[in-house]
């Protein structure tokens, strides 16, 4: 049980050991003399959505890669047989999905070991995550593995904390709450707002938030992506070991090697990644199939015009939709109506 003033104290730790480290990530990528810093892995984004591979040297990543895609990533019984980034591209129902095989990263990687924090660096510009783990050992792999990507400013399988900071000119600091705060009080707020230099703020709690995540939403750069914990090499294993490696939450239990279960890896990082298809259907036509238009989940028309032409939205009268989203088939609606999985639009434009 801690006090009060132990919280607080704790809270002033935590804003002062985030500040430094953004610091010390500015300071790396700055570089020095000109230089530039380290250089990153330079991969155009393609397709609908970027996976990213992660994980320790020699965990499958590669042969993985090989086995999905139509890419060739070297694969050898030794460590650090990947040096670079690898792009791959896989066809799922209509949608191009990136793939990237990225050099194993070891403990330390947050820090610049190996070529971690180019790696990681990737991994923040990823839709989704699949942290390639060896079976064998799992959960300790796991650990090291999400305690370098979090110190990299990179939150799994969680979403931004529902809290809202607006900055003022005087006036101090003015606190509200709409739930019970468990974890935090005006002391501890005050204290982690001065270590910032901000001393006029309204800032409202929305959920029981703790203190790291008070400090995410200060400092603004956090990256909120789903991972999937890809179990490779379930062939060294028996079905009771199995049993107690599904007990994982996000997980999907692989053999690269054998290709067991990659058709039900594709399925997850379909649901992970939640998106929508919508089909076009031309006038006096029947729809197109072939070609779906992929949308981030819970889509409006609008959104579905931009994705196909910019200026589209400027001429565009009213949409007719076939589909869940709708009561009757077809239906008119305007530009703010959602669109779900599936559903099939035909746009029609002014005159």
């Amino acid at each position: 049980q801690k006090n009060k003033a132990t919280m607080g104290h704790i809270g002033l730790l935590k804003a002062k050991l985030a500040k430094l480290r953004r610091e010390l990530l500015t300071e790396s990528k700055s570089g020095g003399g000109g230089g530039g810093g380290i250089p990153g892995f330079d991969v155009a984004r393609t397709g609908d959505a970027r996976i990213g591979y992660v994980g320790f040297p020699s965990v499958g990543k590669s042969s993985l890669l090989n086995k999905l895609t139509n890419t060739f990533s070297e694969v050898a019984e030794y460590e650090f047989t990947t040096l670079t980034c690898v792009p791959g591209v896989v066809r799922y129902k209509g949608a191009k999905l990136q793939m990237l095989d990225l050099p194993g990263i070891i403990e330390g990687a947050k820090d610049g070991k190996g070529r971690g924090r180019q790696v990681i660096a990737v991994a923040r510009t990823c839709n989704l995550i699949l942290l390639i783990l060896d079976v064998l050992k799992p959960v300790t792999h796991k650990l090291i593995i999400e305690r370098e990507l979090e110190g990299y400013g990179i939150r799994m399988n969680t979403s931004p904390p529902n809290i809202s900071i607006k900055t003022k000119e005087r006036g101090g600091l003015n606190m509200s709450t709409t739930v019970k705060l468990s974890y935090l009080d005006s002391d501890i707020v005050s204290n982690v707002l001065k270590e910032y230099r901000m001393l006029s703020v309204d800032v409202c709690f929305k959920q029981d938030a703790t203190v790291d995540e008070f400090v995410d939403v200060i400092e603004g750069n956090r990256v909120y992506t789903a991972c999937i914990y890809v179990m490779n090499k379930i062939d060294q294993i028996t079905i009771e070991e199995l049993d107690i490696i599904n007990r994982i939450p996000h997980n999907c239990p692989i053999s690269a090697k054998d290709e067991w279960n990659l058709d039900g890896l594709l399925d997850c990082i379909w649901d992970h990644l939640d998106l929508v298809r919508i089909y076009t259907k031309p006038k006096g036509q029947i729809p197109d199939y072939n070609e779906p238009v992929i949308l981030p989940s819970n889509p409006t028309i609008e959104q579905f015009c931009n994705k196909l032409h910019r200026n589209m939205i400027k001429t565009f009268k009213h949409a007719w939709v076939w589909g869940s989203s709708v009561k009757h088939n077809p239906q008119k609606v305007g530009k703010d109506h959602v669109l779900r999985d599936e559903d099939i639009v035909q746009i029609v434009k002014k005159l």
